[in-house]
Order: C-alpha cells, then structure tokens, then sequence
C-alpha cells in the first residue's frame, strides 16, 4: 500500500537529493507528497579517477584510486540548477537536501575543511588528494591491523566478519601516516567524503552513523582503542581523536541549514533543511521500500553492494560489517560486497574486445555492452565452456583481499567474446550467491532480493542472477534509487515525515518479482556454481598463493 503526505505538508514541495558516485555526481528532484521525480542532471568529475597519475603528471603506483574534491562541489554548482530547471519547479519550494556518496571515500582536510590538495605545494603529492573507495593500495596496512587485532582478540573484529578491508578509514590512515608523515601531521581532519559534502553545504562537520559503524570501526559507541592503534604504529595512538572523531548524525536526521554561501553555489533557499550525509548503497533501500528484515538489496553499478537489515544480530564470516541502525533505525543493518562488477564488463568492452566487435554494435545502433548481451543470450548454460572468478578488483566478501585477482579458465582458440562477457557476468552472480548463502549459513535469512543501480537495465544479466540464485528477483521502480533514497531522508530531514520508514512507504517505488528463475537453467547452474566454490577456495583460501605473489611482483617492479 502506498501512503502520502500527512495533509499538513505543502503538496508544491519538493527536495532534492544528490548521488555521488564513482565517475559522476546526479542530482534528483523529488515531489514530497509522492515521491514522483521531476527532474534530474548529472555532471561528470572534471578530474575522474586519478589512477595512474595526478592532474600535474605525478605517476602513481598499483592499485591507488583518488580523486579531486572540487570535482564534487562542481556537481552542485551544475546539476543542482540544471535539475530544477527540468523540474520546473520554484526553488523556493525545496524544504530540503540530502546527499549519499561512495564510501569508503576519505578527503583529508585543513581544520575549516579545505582539502589538502588545494594547499601551495601538496598539489604533486598524492595523499594530499581524496583516496576513493576502490583505493587498496593500503593492503599491506590492513593485513597488519587483521593480525594484530586477531592477536589481541578485539571483540569489535568478529562485527566485520574477521576482517578489516583495506578499502577502509583506518587502513587508508595509516598508509597515509606511514608513507607520508609530514602530510599526516599537516592533516587536521580524515573525513568521509559523505560527510565533507554536508560541512560545505551547513558549515557544520558531524559523522554519520552509517560512515563510523560500516567504515571506522564504531561499535556500541566505542572505536578501536588507543593502546591498539598504537600498537600499529605509535604516532597513530591518537588517530580516532585527532583525525576522525566528531559529533555523530543519525540517519535522516537534520544536521543543519543550507548556508547563504551554498544557496549561492546551487541556486537553492538559504536555511533550508541540510540531513546527515549517507553511503549510496545504505540510503537506497528506502527507495526501494524494502527495509523490512530479511530483505536484500543489491546496488549494482561499478561495484555490488549487499545491503539488509535484521532484527537478529549474528557474526557473518566476510562481511563489510553490521551496525545497529546502521540502515534505518531500530534493526540491524548488514553490509556485504563485490568490488568489481560493472567495472569488470566495462574492462573487457573497453580492453578486450576485437575492433570487429565494437564495429557490428556501431552497425546496429547499440552499445558493445548491448550487442555482446544479444548474442550471449543465444548461449545454453556451460555452452561457452568457461568459468571466471570476478576478483579484477580485489574480492570484498567473503574474503576481503584485494590482493586477489581475476581469472578466466576454459579458454581455446575458439573462444568468442561473447562467451568471456557471459562467463563474465555468470561469475559476479556466482559471487553474489557464495555471499547469500554464507548468511544463510551464519543464522541471517535473506527472504527476498530486489536489484537496484545501472545495471538492473541489463535483463541477461538480472536473468542470469535469478537463474543462478534461484529466486526471484525485484527491481527498484527508479533508475536512480541512491538520489532518490537521498531525497526521502531529506523530506524526513525537513520534518515532512516522522520517519524513514513512513517516508520510504510514501515515496519509493518497487516492482516485485520482475525476473523468475528456470528450473532447468538454475539446475545447470548448480553444478557450475561447485565449480566456482573449488576455484574460490583453491585461489582464495590459501590453496594456491599465486595471485598473491603476481601482485607483490607488480608492485616490486613498479617501484
């Protein structure tokens, strides 16, 4: 049943949502009274992803991801107005704004929040610069906070399923602390990037709740303690109060009022309601309406992020964490994931894939993407003989290695592209399904799956998932389920609703049971599945270390 506004609520007003994501930032107009979306934009970062070099030419090594924090405030200078535009809308009528953003994304800043990039002389260093989510050049740093905190048995570690990622705040801090020093000490705060976005849009700097718990090891009030952190390294003792600690936001709450210097930077009303920053994943299962224990949903764009909330509160091996209102208030939210998945296709579209191929899609008027799904469509199940791991960038759960990477078995010389893209987007479904099952398996029921982000447009690929999984599978009714879960926590933000969970009835939107599985495909599916499970193991869980020692190669000959 779908609820609307309390009649008290001006049925002209509207909100705006932001989602920041790995190549583009989009903002979403939403009606309040019915979460009908208006208008929306999206900007692309000037800078993208810096992964090989800085903006001056400054090489980086393997496996470092940043980027350029002005990139950010250029979304809302751009797609903020040019939403409203399409909306149609009086600006005068937004009550509210609300944002999401990759995580963990950390921007290390001076002590009124300017980046340190921005600083005379830090421009060619690169720990002045953001380190975006898919940063894992601090491995080596969380294999050494995983051990010692195995040693010391920290009760907070069995949270996050045994492992801290190397993806996370204090990993990244450390390599930050330990390859550049001097940086470090000039570094005032360590901020999640969900979070820097709302101190430019209030003036006022707070943590989210979902940011601390998921990404800086805050559990039950409490970080890791002093005496750990100087274990690791004795100048990082005082981490947690020097960098990253600060007043806590709770979801969906108000943390401020737009400042006269934002309006002027989005063409917004001054004073209107500013909610507590979020992580893209966590903020869109509202949009969904599917915030009910047991409900699963899957984020799936660059990445795959597995979000749920329970109401029981077990130890999952591998996952990213679990915190209480970690979601939405009053169950506990999980967190797993892949780290690559989109990315992966859009590597081999880009780097693999003949010119022929890319010709015959140009020919017929669709994307490589499009023309290879068309023909790997015509593919029994095992037909291609193929069978891939989807490690490209690392494996987030259950394994939480980055150091692991992909891998392709079965290749002839009479293999087609086609067959790799489809062995290619089985092998994301089969990590997806290892992930269910190891809730299952650890007392958390998953009772439904819904799919959001860019790639729920791919119907080979949702019906691949439900083959593989053998369930069905919901789709959000958006095509922006971040933005738009963004824009409901700024209604609730704005006082138009008492709570998410009204909010989430009001204004989001599913549509249930899109794609079933077949009998036949999904039995067929089993026994590659095993296949997938020996290979996971043998490559992942201490089998065979030769992924390990190719990585520790590259990087010796990078240096």
């Amino acid at each position: 049943m779908t609820l609307h506004a309390p009649e008290s609520c001006d049925p002209t007003a509207v909100v705006v949502g932001v989602d920041f994501g790995t190549q583009s930032g989009r903002a979403l107009v939403v009606r309040v009274a019915d979460g009908e979306e208006l208008g929306s934009a999206v900007h692309p970062y000037a800078h993208g992803v810096l992964d090989r070099a800085l903006p001056d030419g400054t090489p980086l090594g393997p496996d470092w991801a940043l980027q350029v924090a002005a990139d950010y405030l250029e979304v809302l200078q751009v797609a903020v107005p040019r939403a409203l535009h399409e909306a149609g809308v009086d600006p005068a009528s937004v009550i509210g704004i609300a944002t999401d953003f990759t995580a963990c994304t950390m921007v290390p800043t001076t002590e009124d929040g300017t980046p340190l990039s921005e600083l005379p002389g830090l421009d060619g260093e690169p720990h002045a610069y953001v380190k975006l989510w898919r940063h894992h050049a601090a491995q080596g740093q969380a294999d050494r906070l995983n051990e010692l905190a195995r040693k010391r048995s920290e009760v907070w570690l069995a949270r996050y399923g045994g492992l801290i990622s190397s993806e996370w705040e204090f990993a990244k801090g450390l390599q930050l602390l330990e390859e550049a020093p001097d940086v470090y000490a000039r570094m005032a705060h360590f901020v999640e990037a969900a979070d820097w976005i709302v101190w430019q849009l209030c003036g006022t700097l707070t943590r989210n709740a979902c940011s601390a718990g998921y990404k800086g090891i805050l559990q039950d009030g409490t970080y890791p303690s002093r005496d750990f952190l100087a274990e690791l390294h004795p100048d990082f003792a005082d981490f947690v109060t020097d960098k990253i600690d600060g007043p806590l936001a709770a979801l969906g709450q108000r943390v401020g009022s737009l400042t006269e210097s934002a309006a002027a930077l989005t063409g917004l009303p001054a004073g209107i309601a500013v909610a507590t920053g979020n992580v893209d994943a966590h903020v869109t299962p509202p949009a969904a309406q599917s915030i009910a224990s047991g409900q699963m949903v899957l984020i799936m764009g660059t990445s795959t992020c597995h979000v749920m909330n329970s109401d029981v509160l077990r130890e999952v091996p591998g996952m990213c964490g679990v915190v209480e209102g970690g979601i939405t208030p009053g169950l506990w939210g999980y967190e797993a994931g892949q780290s690559g998945v989109g990315d992966i296709f859009e590597w081999f579209t880009t780097q693999q894939v003949p010119a022929a191929v890319t010709q015959a899609a140009d020919e017929a008027g669709v994307t490589v993407h499009e023309h290879l799904s068309r023909l790997a469509a015509e593919q029994a199940v095992g037909e291609h003989g193929l069978l891939a791991l989807d490690w490209h960038s690392g494996n987030r759960s259950v394994l939480v290695d980055h150091d692991l990477s992909g891998l392709i078995v079965g290749l002839t010389l009479a293999t087609r592209p086609e067959e790799v893209y489809r062995a290619l987007l089985e092998a994301t479904a089969f990590g997806t399904r290892l992930i269910v099952e190891t809730f299952h398996e650890a007392g958390v029921p998953v009772n439904g799956i819904v799919v959001a982000g860019g790639l729920q447009k791919n119907a080979l690929l949702m019906q691949i998932y439900a083959d593989v999984l053998d369930l069905p599978l919901s789709t959000i009714g958006s095509d922006q389920g971040p933005a738009l879960g963004s824009a409901i926590h700024a209604a609730v933000a704005a006082g138009a609703y008492p709570d998410v969970h009204a909010a989430s009835d009001a204004m989001g939107r599913v549509n249930r049971d899109t794609y079933l599985p077949d009998a036949g495909r999904a039995q067929a599916y089993d026994a590659l599945y095993d296949d997938y499970r020996t290979l996971h193991d043998h490559f992942g869980r201490g089998g065979d270390d030769v992924m390990h020692r190719l990585k520790a190669r590259r990087r010796e000959a990078s240096r």
